[in-house]
């Protein structure tokens, strides 16, 4: 039998929601946050939020327009990083969630534009904040703190842990809440998302926001005081914040982290912690399927040793961007009751769970009247019609955009310091979401299914990101003259990164020079691993609109499918070294990896 639901009744606040929690009888004692051999209970983790609120408090000073509360954060997953999420919530200060993986001025642009004025960075990524560190703009050198990780030596001015126990006193100090007053429509955590030019957008979410997402989720998982989730995806991005950690301290139940996710730690994880679901988004689904492939060989010798270890208790999934085939044998292979494939964003607009009998590789039935698909000109395009075969007949004129219909944003309240970005998201009463879909009809139900980005954008790895921004990276390769950046298919989920060059006239495409100069790009420059491209084309020239821009639609059409493209194609796969040349043979691999996941009508569109 389900234990009873938490009667809490105070503000929808993030402080007064964990102060409730610490005080309550019954789950007050209870461990909430594991990670290694570390653990903290809820009244552990509000006295170090507590504890942390009150250091902040003192380094930040005076809070005005001038001097704003932003804090920033550059770190894997700890257990200070939610200290300082419950830090910021009591002290009614705004975190902003800073992506490990950035690199040089787009790191130091971001922590710029959040005029933060204490930031906390991981020990690992000291090396490569220190390189951009001398161009942050708005935080002091004595506010630049390090949090301690890897067991090196670090000067204890610049410790975080040591200035905390010299500030406010040692871990374990359990001090009275600041005297500030929060409340519901304040901004806690500014959450980064690319946008389609220029710096990542941050994305405001206020603490009515954060207690939502507890709400809904836990609410669509049934999830009670006895689950315990487990998050490896960055809690710097929505995916962890919102679909576990939130739902895990709505209901009173646990959490077990790990700095980031690997494939093979994720089961001895899930059985050491006892987890019951996990937050996943794009790839990983897949990984963890080839590690225990790899390990164990046939899938009933699977079934077996994890499905009905003793120890495991997963029972749910949730998350976005993984393949049907992919879906049922995580399902079979982990033992599941269900898995909820989702749709939503960080801005939060719009949202739909994929429920057991759904169709197979929808992402949830769209309860929303007010969402709708449509074509230029804000027209609502028509339900998909399928043939026998399931195939769709009418393609172009069902998929469309994802938007939203309405006077209001729901959930999104705004990009974080800019209007423009808020305009072109939500313009003329429809809000934009950027990706592509179509709506498939079952008597009245409409059910939503993900059909990638627009051409301004690519989804990789479960995360959006500028395709003119990787372009623009891409193009300063001394022999390159210009080049464009698109999205192209992938069979396990998302997409995959293309990149089509144009050389300088004498210039010749050298495979393995060109992969090494990227490499230096991402461990020394600006550019996120994320962005390196998958696949190259060279052509002779672009085709332009009347405006001179690039037509990438039409090489996004072609992408690297040998039936169509004149040009020639390089490619890479997990674990190479350079690009290779995509021969026919290596064509037909692709082709036949895409038809056993069920994904060859996205090569074929």
């Amino acid at each position: 039998m389900a234990p009873e639901p938490l009667q809490i009744d105070v503000p929808l606040t993030f402080g007064a929601q964990l102060d409730a929690r610490a005080q309550h009888a019954e789950i007050g004692g209870k461990v909430f946050l594991m990670h290694d051999d570390r653990a903290w209970t809820y009244r552990q983790y509000r006295d170090e939020s507590v504890r942390m609120a009150h250091f902040l408090a003192g380094r930040l000073g005076a809070i005005d327009d001038d001097r704003p509360g932003h804090v920033a954060m550059v770190l894997e997953n700890h257990l200070e990083l939610l200290s300082m999420l419950g830090g910021c919530g009591f002290g009614g200060l705004t975190l902003f969630g800073v992506n490990t993986g950035l690199r040089g001025e787009v790191l130091s642009g971001v922590v710029n534009q959040s005029r933060a004025r204490v930031i906390v960075i991981d020990e690992k990524l000291r090396e490569e904040v220190e390189r951009a560190g001398g161009a942050f703009e708005h935080i002091a050198k004595e506010n630049v703190l390090y949090l301690p990780t890897q067991g090196g030596s670090i000067p204890d001015d610049q410790n975080l842990l040591e200035c905390m126990k010299r500030e406010v006193g040692p871990e374990g100090t359990s001090l009275d809440t600041p005297s500030v007053d929060v409340t519901p429509d304040q901004n806690l955590m500014v959450i980064y998302t690319s946008g389609t030019t220029g710096l990542p957008k941050g994305i405001n979410n206020n603490h009515f926001k954060l207690c939502a997402t507890g709400i809904g989720v836990s609410g669509n998982m049934e999830l009670d005081r006895d689950d315990v989730g487990y998050a490896c995806m960055p809690l710097f991005h929505s995916n962890s914040i919102f679909v576990g950690f939130m739902p895990c301290l709505w209901v009173g139940g646990a959490m077990g982290i790990r700095e980031r996710f690997t494939a093979s730690g994720f089961v001895p994880d899930i059985l050491r912690y006892g987890s019951t679901f996990w937050n996943y988004v794009g790839e990983p689904v897949h990984y963890v399927l080839t590690a225990l492939e790899k390990q164990y060989g046939d899938a009933a010798t699977i079934v077996r040793e994890v499905a009905n270890h003793p120890d495991n208790k997963l029972r749910y999934a949730m998350g976005n961007g993984a393949a049907a085939p992919d879906i049922d044998r995580f399902t079979e292979y982990m033992g599941l009751e269900d898995m909820y494939e989702l749709y939503g964003s960080t801005e939060a607009a719009i949202s739909t769970f994929r429920r057991k009998g759904d169709p197979r590789g929808c992402v949830g039935e769209v309860l929303d009247e007010k969402v709708k698909i449509l074509r230029a000109g804000d027209v609502e395009c028509p339900p998909a019609q399928l043939d026998a075969d399931g195939k769709i007949l009418n393609y172009e004129e069902c998929v469309g955009e994802i938007c939203r219909q309405a006077e209001e944003t729901g959930l999104f309240q705004g990009y974080f310091d800019n209007k423009d970005a808020n305009t072109q998201k939500y313009r003329d009463g429809v809000y934009h979401s950027g990706d592509l879909g179509h709506i498939l009809m079952r008597g009245d139900q409409r059910y939503l299914f993900f059909d990638g980005r627009t051409d301004d954008w690519i989804r990789k790895d479960g995360e959006n990101f500028s395709a003119g921004q990787v372009g623009r990276l891409l193009s300063e390769h001394p022999d390159v003259q210009l080049a464009v950046a698109y999205g192209v298919p992938c069979s396990v989920s998302d997409e995959h990164v293309m990149g089509a060059l144009l050389m300088r006239p004498g210039a010749s495409f050298d495979a393995q020079e060109f992969f090494e100069w990227i490499e230096r790009q991402v461990t020394g420059a600006s550019m996120d691993r994320k962005w390196f491209p998958d696949y190259v084309t060279v052509v002779d020239e672009f085709e332009y609109t009347q405006t001179q821009k690039v037509l990438v639609r039409n090489l996004k059409k072609l992408h690297f499918d040998l039936n169509r493209v004149k040009t020639p194609v390089w490619f890479r796969q997990r674990g190479d070294t350079t690009f290779r040349d995509l021969t026919r043979d290596e064509y037909q691999k692709l082709r036949d990896e895409f038809e056993r996941r069920e994904a060859l009508d996205h090569l074929d569109r």
